[in-house]
């Protein structure tokens, strides 16, 4: 399909939610001009046409899932989340309290009530059949005389497998010994998306079904608990009460108040109701009709789709005939399994592909899916054979959702997830499979994924420094340090080099380029005759200021301070640090108008602030071959996080705002063979500037071919009369695919390195290093560091 941003874009995340159509928002945008609606709470024309679209659309609803208006009751609520707390209040609420059931394969939204009681268990198959079969599960909860909640999904969020809709009926009629009444929460929020439900029968339904409209119909955002009238009983023992779900209320010396009878829902929605929402899914019903006809025509296509996907993933196999895709789904049916495949990626070798190295790529080729853990935290466990220790082993070692070390003990810590909807195609589903072939089956074997020799050369030419640049500002522009001039070198870094960064007025969290690529094309100057950082804006901006000038001293006046004097806390890289932040409107009103984002200026000076000092997280990677004599392995208390693809640890050296390291070097000779493959097929050169390198080491008169990529096994260097110790290669992200020039975004260089230059599953260009000082205190070059461009460089190799 076709984006807004103008590139071939494959969407395979509707399980998170489908896409709406266009025909629908025009549907509702015709609707909205054409009537006046008010809030429905009151006695005017426009309310009450309110209350009466929204009384048509809960019958539409109703009738959409075939359930007799006189058995069931639509409640309106903001997701399917929503409707499973509305139910949980009103079992929190019993005066007996109750015991709660969930099925291992349930979204966390489901396993979250079990917080509300202390009686509760996590039930698999065997269990539940178990119970169908006589052997009660409760016995194992002790004595309560409170009513039982069983709850589980229709569809598994995370493999798309389908659990027996008939267990509501079966479990309702298995009363316990105590005749304790059972309740039946039914997750259908990812079913629904592609399948029909049929509430027709009310003695087999569940008593409550929870889904999300926007999954279906990808527009509105708003949700709906379906309620059997015969457990409606169960909400008189909800505490809570909101406007409009009350008839009268006292509340001056008595406190006295009278719920709405008349019908279920209005003693359930709270508050004024999302109208404008619900107009909306009266506009998505017609369009949905219009175009897929039923969800049964629905159903079939996309299990259509789910088997030639689920298939052609199972026969992607290595040269070595191994597996490339390790899959947790089962073929699709109608019945069976839904359209989404859940796998990992491996290598020939049996390893496992990093998921976050997987989705820079994905995002890079257009494809949208989803990696992690899906919150589906049994189904991860189950399909991933992670015992209790091993996730709580991942989390004392720093793994978070999101996080990039996602391969701990040997175990990938989640999935990939391909979902598939209405609007899927064919071409949709073997782009996807060709895409996994191109990039993550090995074909030739044995060898590397790079195709570049990594053998030091025997013969290292003529080395120089042709460029050095820093960055002022982290994810802006660099500035080029002049030819002649000295530059100074810190413990931290180049002198300047990501002192300021900018930071989100509402989170405190640092802004990048890979989110906001125009900073890009601010352009920071340092001047040292006038005392400032020169800043200006290559695109046009709303304030129209061409030039910002913010002094370079650290006037304590220019910062804002917390009720405490302290520096406000930010977040650079996943990590807190206590920055200085701009008071002036001037300064961060500059920057918002051009990113179009409220952000503020914040400056991280060398030595940090308090105990908030970054240090390098780089270090030698597998790939590499150097003097493992420099790297030194300082002792490790058990627990302590160690990297899974690092042979061994830099010293904490210190940095500022950058990523990594102090100092990030290139090699000119790797990127003119790096240009050379990019090139060959068709692609547009790259220019050193999108690896935002500090220092850019170049040849005389050597071949490009011999000595690329040497710089893998340079264990130390000297530039000038300054010492640097290599603290391996750098691994990147799509962030190189940014024009520096224009702020667009493309494929390149990020692909070709995907397939030249990947190692462990990820990928790699460019080296980080720092400054050694030297041992002698009493020459100027030892108080003084400093590097120029055109200083020779000469490498300590293997």
């Amino acid at each position: 399909m076709k984006m807004a941003e103008g590139g071939n874009e494959i969407y395979l995340d509707h399980a998170g939610t489908t896409l709406y159509p266009k025909s629908l928002v025009e549907k509702f945008a015709a609707d909205m001009t054409s009537n006046l609606f008010g809030n429905p709470h009151s006695a005017s024309s426009s309310s009450q046409t309110s209350t009466s679209r929204i009384e048509d659309v809960r019958l539409r609803v109703l009738q959409f899932f075939h359930a007799d208006p006189s058995e069931f009751d639509l409640v309106f609520v903001a997701n399917a989340t929503a409707g499973i707390k509305l139910v949980a209040d009103a079992f929190r609420g019993h005066e007996r309290g109750f015991s709660y059931l969930y099925h291992q394969a349930s979204h966390t939204s489901l396993v979250g009530v079990r917080e509300e009681t202390p009686h509760s268990l996590c039930l698999d198959d065997a269990a539940v059949h178990n119970w169908l079969g006589g052997k009660d599960p409760t016995t194992e909860l002790g004595q309560h005389a409170g009513p039982v909640l069983f709850a589980y999904p229709a569809q598994s969020n995370m493999d798309g497998r389908r659990l027996t809709l008939d267990w509501s009926h079966g479990i309702r009629k298995c009363q316990s010994a105590s005749d304790r009444p059972i309740f039946t929460l039914l997750d259908a929020a990812a079913f629904v998306s592609t399948s029909p439900l049929d509430l027709s029968n009310s003695e087999t339904a569940p008593d409550f079904t929870v889904l999300s409209f926007y999954k279906i119909f990808g527009f509105p955002d708003l949700g709906g608990l379906i309620v059997r009238r015969q457990a409606a009983s169960i909400f008189a023992s909800r505490k809570y009460f909101g406007g409009g779900t009350v008839d009268m209320v006292v509340c001056v010396r008595e406190q006295w108040h009278a719920p709405k009878s008349q019908a279920l829902h209005e003693s359930l929605e709270d508050g004024t109701l999302p109208v404008h929402s619900i107009i909306a899914l009266d506009s998505a019903l017609d369009v949905h009709c219009q175009l897929f006809t039923s969800m049964r025509d629905v159903a079939n296509h996309t299990s259509f789709l789910s088997r030639r996907l689920h298939d052609g993933l199972a026969t992607l196999r290595h040269s070595n005939n191994k597996p490339v895709c390790v899959l947790y789904s089962q073929p699709a049916c109608t019945s069976g399994n839904g359209p989404v495949i859940a796998f990992n990626l491996q290598s020939h070798l049996g390893g496992w592909v990093s998921l976050a190295e997987f989705e820079k790529l994905a995002v890079l080729k257009r494809f949208h899916i989803r990696t992690g853990g899906l919150c589906n935290p049994g189904g991860i466990a189950s399909s991933l054979s992670l015992e209790p220790w091993e996730m709580k082993r991942n989390f004392s070692s720093g793994f978070r959702c999101g996080a990039e070390n996602d391969i701990i003990g040997g175990k990938p810590t989640g999935v990939i997830r391909v979902s598939l909807g209405a609007i899927s195609t064919i071409s949709d589903v073997d782009k996807f499979i060709e895409f996994i072939a191109e990039f993550y089956r090995a074909a030739d074997i044995p060898g590397s994924v790079s195709s570049i020799p990594l053998q030091a050369a025997q013969d290292q030419p003529n080395l120089y420094v042709k460029s050095i640049t820093v960055f002022p500002i982290k994810s802006c522009g660099g500035f080029c340090v002049p030819a002649g001039a000295t530059w100074e070198v810190r413990e931290e870094g180049l002198a300047w080099d990501r002192e300021w960064c900018l930071v989100h007025r509402g989170t405190g969290q640092a802004l990048s380029q890979k989110r906001y690529p125009r900073m890009a094309l601010i352009r920071p100057v340092i001047d040292f005759t006038k005392g400032h950082l020169r800043v200006s804006y290559l695109g046009s901006s709303k304030n129209g200021e061409s030039e910002l000038y913010i002094p370079l001293s650290a006037n304590p006046s220019l910062f804002q301070t917390t009720a405490a004097s302290k520096p406000m806390a930010s977040r650079v890289c996943g990590e807190e640090i206590s920055a200085q932040i701009y008071t002036s409107s001037k300064v961060n009103n500059y920057f918002s108008d051009i990113l179009d984002v409220p952000c503020m200026l914040a400056r991280f000076p060398p030595g940090g602030l308090g105990n908030r000092m970054r240090h390098a997280k780089a270090h030698l990677q597998k790939h590499q071959k150097v003097n493992k004599t420099h790297y030194k392995v300082p002792y490790r208390f058990p627990g302590m996080n160690t990297p899974p693809d690092s042979d061994s640890e830099s010293e904490r050296q210190r940095i500022l705002l950058s990523n990594e390291s102090p100092i990030l070097a290139i090699n000119l000779s790797s990127l003119e063979i790096l240009n050379r493959q990019i090139v060959s097929h068709g692609g547009r050169p790259v220019s050193p500037e999108a690896f935002r390198a500090n220092i850019v080491i170049a040849s005389l008169g050597a071949d490009s071919q011999s000595f690329a990529y040497s710089e893998d096994h340079w264990s130390s260097l000297k530039i000038g009369q300054q010492d640097f110790k290599m603290l391996g290669s750098c691994r990147r992200c799509h962030m190189v695919c940014i024009d520096q020039e224009t702020a667009k975004k493309s494929e390149e260089p990020f692909v070709t390195l995907a397939k030249t230059r990947r190692f462990d599953g990820k990928v790699f260009f460019g080296t980080h290093m720092c400054h050694i000082p030297s041992q002698r205190t009493d020459t100027k070059e030892a108080q003084f560091p400093t590097i120029t461009v055109g200083d020779e460089v000469l490498v300590d190799p293997v």
